[in-house]
């Protein structure tokens, strides 16, 4: 049947870093397909960006008023920048219109409302945490626990090495992987509002323990635990090498579960998969039950490009995105699931019980870094695990630097 509330032809393209046949992007464009069945003058459309290029893509279309109706981008201080200039759609206000927002997890809303100054302007298509997955065959064949700490889970890469297997995973030419796990030293040692303390100027970038986080961090990646070449290797590839093996560990979000539950793709099977939580460090006030949580790479709206039809479409997408993304997937999103299936995927299962375990919340390293400091935390981490000239110390310098004078 053919909408009767409007003829004017309606083309809704959504920018993202995503690919179009995987993971969200995959159960909005299923969404939309049915919906253009039934409304042939809405015409969607996908338009995938490196994710490398994706910010500054972003910035350009925004500087010439043109923003596509949505579009992946950071939730923090770069999307500030957006909604400052007004070009995001209020999500809060349009959604409460739409009668959206009991779809919503109010505890992902709250998470990237505290991004924005208390507004939502991004959606959260997942909602996940962060830390260690790993091989439980290979700890298995070698003895190994779970590291409750850092130095634990040193000894155990070191193990590992020596008997001939690469230790972590980790996607080096993506760049923020590192800062990841720069981060979650940092949330161990001084606790997980650690960055919105740095936004606030109450503690430098220089203390000793980012210092120590990014000596660690480095130390890792000299001594070789991330593998040969690590700046090579880009996020689809780091995935496959530790979902066929040749990686013990991965630092990564929640957000790869839709990897996780590709059996084609996991060669290891699901039930020798295990997660941990970033271990302790010494002196640290951080605990096991502190996650990183984040809502992936949010999806906005753009202000200008919203019209009643477009707001039509967002409603038959977004009230049923929520379950088609658990029953089709099993991916946790921001969106409440009324139906979970009874085959719900075992990691899947195992990642909704941590996630009911967290007691805070810590936001990722440059979530309130503006774009031009998010850059330079990023580059400079690739010459830093791969180059010991470089110091830590002048790493951490650098940035503090740029975040003082930006």
């Amino acid at each position: 049947m053919v909408s009767s509330y409007t003829t004017t032809p309606t083309t809704i393209l959504y920018l993202s870093s995503n690919k179009e046949n995987e993971g969200s992007a995959l159960i909005i464009s299923e969404l939309a397909q049915e919906y253009e069945e039934k409304h042939p003058e809405v015409n969607y459309k996908f338009e995938n960006v490196a994710e490398s290029d994706l910010n500054q893509r972003v910035q350009l279309l925004a500087a010439s008023n043109d923003l596509p109706t949505m579009f992946s981008y950071q939730s923090g201080k770069p999307l500030q920048d957006l909604i400052h200039s007004d070009a995001a759609l209020n999500v809060e206000e349009t959604f409460t219109q739409l009668g959206l927002m009991s779809y919503m997890n109010p505890a992902a809303t709250e998470l990237l409302k505290s991004y924005a100054d208390g507004g939502l302007y991004a959606i959260p298509l997942e909602f996940n945490i962060e830390g260690f997955w790993y091989n439980k065959k290979i700890f298995r064949e070698y003895g190994l626990s779970e590291p409750q700490t850092w130095e634990d889970m040193l000894e155990i890469a070191s193990l590992l090495q020596e008997k001939g297997i690469q230790p972590f995973s980790v996607a080096g030419k993506d760049k923020w992987p590192i800062t990841r796990l720069i981060n979650a030293y940092a949330i161990r040692m001084y606790g997980t509002d650690i960055m919105e303390r740095v936004d606030k100027g109450e503690i430098s970038l220089t203390s000793p323990g980012f210092v120590e986080a990014a000596r660690t961090v480095q130390n890792m990646g000299l001594s070789g635990y991330f593998g040969p070449r690590v700046n090579t290797i880009d996020m689809g590839t780091s995935v496959d090498l530790f979902l066929q093996g040749k990686a013990a560990m991965f630092y990564m979000g929640s957000w790869q579960l839709r990897a996780f539950n590709d059996e084609e793709r996991n060669q290891i099977g699901s039930d020798q998969i295990g997660f941990f939580s970033i271990p302790l460090v010494r002196d640290g006030i951080g605990t096991l039950d502190e996650y990183p949580i984040n809502a992936g790479l949010t999806t906005s709206f753009s202000k200008s490009a919203y019209t009643p039809e477009v707001g039509q479409w967002i409603r038959y997408v977004f009230e049923r995105y929520g379950n088609r993304a658990m029953n089709e997937l099993g991916i946790v999103t921001g969106f409440n699931v009324s139906t979970t299936p009874d085959d719900l995927p075992l990691l899947t299962k195992l990642i909704q019980q941590k996630i009911g375990e967290v007691t805070k919340g810590a936001l990722w390293f440059e979530a309130r870094f503006d774009t031009n400091a998010q850059l330079m935390a990023w580059n400079n981490a690739q010459l830093l695990i791969t180059n010991d000239d470089y110091a830590p110390l002048d790493y951490m310098t650098a940035l503090q630097n740029e975040l003082t004078h930006s």
